[in-house]
């Protein structure tokens, strides 16, 4: 057993883990932040993307010790209060998911990309950054959207401040 500390959605925590523990499974079983979802247990899927220190990291490839020290962000710890993050606003908006169980990862993932981007983003950049996510409902077309709706969104947001 370890004791790991680490800032998750602005929140210092000390969990104490197996040495084992993947960083989803203490999201998950200790600190009940499931929004962070298992889709794969392979790293092929995205579903378990979060951020740690500013980068999308899918979780399920990293062991919790490797992430003492860190600040983490979760889907649950983008929004402000009961005011949805830009992305999470467009792809409602756009009809952006299906079953909702691969949207947190394509969220997070989405949001780094328009960070690195610096919200220009063409459907087809979109489209090859999300190839680390599945959905295996849609045909993507409305997730696309989501997304650039969502980065013009973030630039007005980003103006605004």
């Amino acid at each position: 057993m370890s004791t790991v500390k680490l800032t998750v959605n602005g929140k210092a925590v000390s969990v104490d883990v197996e040495d084992r523990t993947l960083l989803v499974h203490l999201l998950r079983e200790n600190l009940n932040l499931t929004g962070t979802h298992v889709g794969c247990d392979t790293s092929q899927c995205g579903a378990c993307m979060v951020h740690i220190d500013g980068r999308a990291v899918k979780s399920c490839t990293v062991l919790a010790g490797q992430a003492a020290g860190s600040s983490v962000t979760t889907i649950e710890g983008i929004s402000k209060g009961d005011e949805l993050h830009p992305m999470q606003a467009a792809f409602r908006d756009n009809h952006g998911l299906q079953c909702g169980y691969c949207t947190p990862g394509m969220i997070m993932s989405a949001i780094y990309m328009v960070h690195r981007h610096g919200g220009q983003l063409d459907e087809q950049t979109v489209r090859h950054e999300l190839e680390g996510n599945i959905c295996r409902c849609t045909g993507y077309h409305n997730i696309v959207r989501s997304v650039l709706d969502a980065a013009s969104r973030m630039k007005i947001a980003q103006a605004a401040e």
